[in-house]
This record gives structure tokens, C-alpha cells and sequence, in this order.
């Protein structure tokens, strides 16, 4: 069998390693808990015993959000592609503290929240700082930019949940909050790596700009399980499971 690279299935590297004190498993299926993390994390060549692992696992009519994975869903199961990202890692980001980069925690939260349900950068949810650090920048005291860390391979961490108040794009607050997420993580003498649909070329830019580099591209998948549908199954945060889109 091929070696992989831990960064190819990457939410299952995390919960195999670093995160395995948050999986949740059935077999050889793996999952976060349903408020920190959508992402399931399938065996690289999943059978059928995988696929009914998955529907045990999370119960009739839920989705299973997975990536790094080339196979089909079972008959009955409906496939859902949420469409083509990028994976970038730094190549030589000026990774750098930030005096206003303060540490955000549980009291932050609603905040937090608040920021992503106006900026859609992708799933952020009740207990998603369990993760990892988040950092926020404050003006008039309202959190108005924030990131974080997401999925923690062994050796790399991603950094996830960049975004910025459209009253404050435009001030470099991203690129500052990048900088200082990736200077915690150099830190521990981890390398960073992030995720951004691919269609969102401005974000693409600005991690070019500020050090990353394209290592592949990514399908976001998801497949239903069948039967009833949960009432929250659907969500605003479900619908891109893997879709980091930093406001710039």
C-alpha cells in the first residue's frame, strides 16, 4: 500500500494523533464531536464495514463531511461535492506576535459566533476552540478579526476561521492575525498549513503574499446517510464543511 502524507487525509491524521483525546469511533470511522468539528474521518479505502460505521456512527439522515478520500457512497447514500479547494503550506511566512492579537476563549465564544455568521468563513462552532489557540483583535472593544488553529496533523497545524467585520477589510488584520497564529505554531516547532476554496482567488492571493504555497488540491465531500433528516442537520455551517474563506 502506499505511504500517504499525513496532510492527504488529513482530519483522520489529527484524530489518530494530536486530537484523538476528542474522536469519537466506531470502527474505523472517526469523528469530532458534533459542536467542535464537522469533519469525519474515513480510512483512506473505505468498504462497506466503513460506510456502516459511518451511519452507526452518526445516526440515519445525517451528513458525513469527508475529504481526502477517493471512493463512491454506497447505493442509497445521496453524494453531496461542495466543490474544489486548495491546500497551502508555508514555505516562509514572516510568522510574527502581535501586541492587539489578543487570546480568545469559552467567554468569547458568542462573539465569535456573531463574527462568522456575518463573514462565512466556514464551520465555526459552540466548542471549535477546543481545537486549538484563537486570537481576535478588538477596536471599541467588539471583536472585529479573528483566527485560529482547526486540524493538528502530527507536525502541522492548520490554520482555520480567518475573517474580518466588512467595516474593518481592507486594514491588514487578517494578514496580522495569520502572522501571529503561525508564529504560535512555529513555536512548538510545528509547520502551518490552511485551506481556502479555490474559487476564492483574493484569499489565494494573499497567502502567496504572505508565504504559503499550493501542496494539491482538495474535493470537499460530503454523503447523507439515508433515512429521516435531523432538524439541524443542513445548517449555515454545515453547508461548507471545509471551505476556509478569510474576508480580506
Amino acid at each position: 500500500m502506499t505511504v500517504r502524507h499525513v496532510l492527504d487525509n488529513p482530519a483522520r491524521s489529527a484524530l489518530l494523533g494530536p486530537h484523538a483525546h476528542l474522536a469519537e469511533r466506531r470502527g474505523d470511522v472517526l469523528r469530532y464531536p458534533a459542536d467542535v468539528c464537522p469533519f469525519v474521518a474515513l480510512p483512506d479505502e473505505p468498504d462497506e464495514n466503513t460506510w456502516a460505521d459511518a451511519a452507526a456512527l452518526l445516526g440515519p439522515g445525517a451528513l458525513v463531511p469527508f475529504t481526502g478520500v477517493d471512493a463512491g457512497v454506497p447505493p442509497g447514500w445521496e453524494e453531496i461535492g461542495f466543490g474544489t479547494g486548495v491546500q497551502m503550506i508555508d514555505v516562509g511566512i514572516d510568522a510574527a506576535g502581535d501586541d492587539d492579537a489578543v487570546p480568545l476563549g469559552p467567554a468569547d465564544v458568542p462573539e465569535m459566533l456573531d463574527l462568522v455568521t456575518r463573514t462565512r468563513p466556514g464551520p465555526f462552532l459552540p466548542r471549535t476552540i477546543a481545537l486549538g489557540t484563537y486570537l481576535g483583535i478588538r477596536r471599541g472593544g467588539a471583536l472585529v478579526a479573528m483566527a485560529g488553529e482547526r486540524l493538528h496533523p502530527p507536525g502541522w497545524t492548520e490554520i482555520s476561521a480567518v475573517c474580518t467585520d466588512p467595516d474593518h477589510q481592507g486594514s491588514g488584520l487578517a494578514s496580522r492575525l495569520v502572522r501571529a497564529v503561525a508564529a504560535g505554531i512555529r513555536a512548538r516547532g510545528e509547520t502551518p498549513f490552511l485551506h481556502a476554496t479555490a474559487t476564492n482567488t483574493n484569499a489565494i492571493r494573499l497567502y502567496e503574499t504572505l508565504g504559503f504555497r499550493l501542496r494539491r488540491t482538495v474535493t470537499f465531500r460530503a454523503a447523507r446517510i439515508p433515512g429521516a433528516v435531523p432538524a439541524q442537520a443542513g445548517g449555515p455551517l454545515a453547508a461548507r464543511p471545509g471551505a476556509d474563506e478569510p474576508a480580506v
